[in-house]
């Protein structure tokens, strides 16, 4: 199958295999009023509830989102599908409606090395100093010391504690370790408030970068209480060969423009939809290149290594308040090493490749690779946001 984005948006499963019992919102680019709006989404029909909610905030900051949601109404502006055939720059009609990103004022947060997997392969990126040539070499080191320890660890406990001093005997202790086992895990800003993307565009990898990876990852939406009110899919672009060299580039890794994609819908909690049922997702990743390359990948959440709701309290709290609610990426067991060219070289991304990640609770999260210098701008800020919402008269 070729890398086309148009095709891939047009076969991938866009809403949840049970779309009639699920509350969706999300956001449109609404020509007509030069500005975001509001929508919620069923299987045919996307209503725009810009006449009776500003922000997708205001709905997470509700007491109960999801009915106060399904008890919304407005004009349709169009089927989920011709929206979404709307999406992608290269054929969008600018007249026409397009999604967004479902999340507005809340803060982008991320969760990493959450899965041993993915804590191993952060270890390698460490050791290699972001040369991926030398990855598949550490990776056999790693495994005959490290084998198959770490995947039943609790992080924080005290057979987590032993199995930090036998690694710090041997010289194999890493600040990933640390925050993958150790009793306080990695969060991080992926993203300014608004600048993440959604699906249907393209998502931007720094032009500095040559070896790097997508992270298909599901999404907690948290109110400004704490309270996980929905959730979506993410991919947390990741610049392997950056971080690799210092973690303390993290913030080049992680946040550059159109680097953080979210998306397509905002699943809100509701009596058939839990933290349960997020806690069973299994995320399936598919990459379709120009180049005729395809990788299929799965990332069950069974098998992270701390509860979601427990890194939500990581985040929020006494020590942390975020009065709009916040975003939460949850991490990955996705640890690309399938070589896509030479033997031993692994994985990297090819521009144009077609990302795909799914979920049947959640739909699909679908964007083409580019440069970050090379994706659409983010030139609507804070204060162009609300400005906007002013001149609309949604702000009451």
């Amino acid at each position: 199958m070729s890398a086309d984005l148009n095709e891939a948006l047009t076969t991938a499963k866009l809403l949840p295999d049970d779309v009639g019992d699920a509350t969706l919102i999300g956001r449109v680019w609404d020509p007509a009023a030069g500005g975001p709006s509001v929508v919620r989404v069923t299987a045919e029909d996307v209503i725009d509830l810009s006449g009776l909610v500003a922000t997708v905030r205001d709905i997470t900051e509700h007491p109960d989102p999801a009915g106060y949601a399904a008890g919304l109404d407005g004009p349709s502006l169009g089927s989920p599908s011709a929206i979404v055939a709307n999406t992608p720059p290269e054929r969008r009609d600018a007249s026409l409606p397009g999604f967004l990103s479902p999340v507005d004022v809340h803060v982008v947060k991320a969760a990493g090395v959450t899965f041993p997997v993915s804590m191993i392969e952060r270890v390698i990126e460490e050791r290699a100093h972001g040369d991926a040539g030398a990855a598949a070499k550490i990776r056999e080191q790693i495994g005959s010391v490290v084998g198959g320890s770490l995947q039943d660890l609790k992080p924080g406990s005290e057979e987590a504690a032993r199995v930090k001093d036998m690694l710090v005997e041997r010289g194999w202790w890493s600040q990933y370790l640390e925050v993958g086992i150790g009793p306080d895990p990695e969060v991080f800003t992926k993203a300014p408030v608004l600048a993440s993307v959604g699906t249907g565009v393209e998502i931007g990898l720094h032009a500095d970068s040559a070896w790097n990876n997508p992270e298909p990852e599901v999404v907690l939406v948290v109110s400004s209480t704490g309270r996980v009110v929905g959730a979506t899919l993410g991919n947390d672009v990741n610049l392997r060969d950056v971080e690799g060299r210092s973690a303390l580039l993290l913030p080049k890794a992680k946040d550059n423009n159109a680097s953080a994609a979210i998306g397509p819908f905002l699943r809100l909690f509701d009596e058939g939809y839990r933290m349960d049922q997020v806690r069973a997702a299994d995320v399936t990743l598919t990459i379709e290149g120009t180049d005729g390359f395809r990788l299929e990948a799965n990332s069950p959440l069974s098998k992270i290594s701390r509860d979601p709701e427990d890194l939500v309290s990581h985040v929020i709290g006494d020590h942390h308040q975020y009065p709009d609610g916040f975003a939460l990426y949850l991490g990955t067991l996705f640890a690309p090493t399938q070589d896509r060219g030479e033997g031993g070289s692994g994985f990297t991304h090819a521009l144009g490749d077609i990302v795909t990640i799914s979920e049947p609770g959640l739909g699909s999260l679908v964007n083409r690779v580019t440069h970050s210098h090379q994706a659409e701008p983010w030139t609507m800020g804070i204060d162009d946001f609300y400005r906007n919402l002013l001149q609309r008269g949604l702000l009451r």
